[in-house]
């Protein structure tokens, strides 16, 4: 497959690329998308810090005081939750969301993530160097590209200029190429990818176990 390279301002520039069809070509599944997906979201869940209910608090069981007569409430132990010391009544649980998904699957669908951005949404650029590494400029050219809500991989390291000029622009999100993932990709209107970053995620893919 090959795509025509553009300019940051949508602009055309000089060449084309030749995508990897095993990466680039396959065709996207939606169960296979929502798995995977779900799979991330589930793994970014923090674990709620688990209470000591009545059962765990370390009192005494022995019955404190008589059954009747004392002028009070009957009560069994000082483990009561009404008692400064007791368990708590209906305290929050530990709960896992360490979700497991085999590699191959995950595998298959950040292929199916940047097959669906091939389709439509994906730009390729030679690199994101610019002349005057600004937010203002960046804001600029990216203005008349109008690509909407943007992810930009580039290759193993992000380019540092680039990064410092938009990381406050509403809408831009960059990540080196080992951080691409399928939540993002599919979160972003269009995919910008850098030579380096194709370079970087097709031999990524040419490994035992593909993405991990």
């Amino acid at each position: 497959m090959k795509v025509k390279v553009l300019n940051l301002d949508g602009s055309a520039a000089k060449g084309d690329v030749e995508l990897n069809d095993d990466v680039f070509g396959i065709e996207p599944r939606a169960d296979i998308l929502h798995r995977v997906v779900t799979w991330q979201l589930e793994n970014r869940r923090g674990i709620a810090r688990a209470t000591r209910e009545r059962s765990e608090v370390a009192r005494t069981g022995k019955k404190f005081g008589r059954q009747k007569g004392g002028g009070t409430a009957r009560h069994g132990d000082r483990r009561a939750p009404i008692f400064i010391g007791g368990g708590k009544a209906h305290g929050a649980r530990r709960r896992e969301f360490d979700v497991s998904l085999n590699k191959k699957v995950r595998a298959l669908g950040l292929k199916m993530a940047l097959s669906s951005k091939a389709q439509n949404g994906l730009v390729i650029v030679d690199s994101l160097d610019l002349k005057d590494a600004k937010t203002k400029g960046a804001a600029a050219q990216l203005a008349k590209a109008n690509w909407g809500k943007v992810l930009v991989i580039d290759g193993s390291t992000v380019n540092e200029g680039f990064a410092r000029a938009t990381r406050n622009l509403v809408g831009i999100n960059v990540l080196p190429a080992m951080g691409a993932n399928v939540y993002d990709i599919l979160k972003h209107d269009t995919l910008v990818l850098t030579r380096a970053a194709i370079e970087q995620l097709e031999a990524r893919f040419a490994l035992p176990g593909g993405a991990n």
